[in-house]
């Protein structure tokens, strides 16, 4: 029975391979992978964004900005852990991407941060926001709302962490 269930399994995959691939975006030789964010309560005035770059080219590039149609103001952070104790920083100068490198933006480390949301960011839904980089241009991206715990690990459902937010 179980052998008669393979093609159909496969067919599955096919589709559910097309179905990410439509989660791409490509700048040059720069290719955007999955954004996505989580879910916010009502009321809440911040929001995260994630997802995967990866520079396929020869030449190094910059990601210089990041803006958003949801939110007051938009930028770059990094998550460090120093002494048990997470710290958020906005990262200045932009980043680089250099030749065959791949940067995650994810929670715990570097992500995008929307800071004055316009709405609360609802689970299914998309929002709309745009990377800037010094040689691709700019890219407008579609960020998937995900779960409140969501995470780009499977079975992960995102642990509460001590956060300072000090600049």
């Amino acid at each position: 029975m179980f052998r008669s269930l393979l093609p159909a399994l496969a067919a599955l995959g096919l589709l559910w391979a097309g179905a990410a691939s439509a989660e791409d975006y490509k700048a040059g030789d720069l290719l955007i992978s999955n954004p996505w964010s989580r879910a916010t309560a009502t009321g809440a005035k911040v929001g995260a964004g994630y997802f995967t770059l990866t520079n396929q080219g020869s030449t190094p590039d910059r990601l210089v900005s990041v803006s958003s149609d949801f939110s007051e103001k938009a930028e770059m952070h990094e998550t460090t852990t120093e002494n048990g104790v997470s710290r958020m920083r906005p990262i200045s100068g932009g980043l680089e991407i250099k030749p065959g490198e791949t940067i995650r933006f994810e929670p715990g480390g570097k992500h995008l941060m929307f800071l004055g949301l316009r709405q609360p960011l609802k689970q299914g839904e998309s929002v709309k926001g745009a990377v800037v980089f010094q040689k691709a241009g700019k890219v407008d991206l579609d960020f998937a709302v995900k779960a409140v715990g969501a995470s780009p690990k499977a079975g992960d459902t995102g642990g509460v962490k001590r956060m300072d937010h000090a600049n």
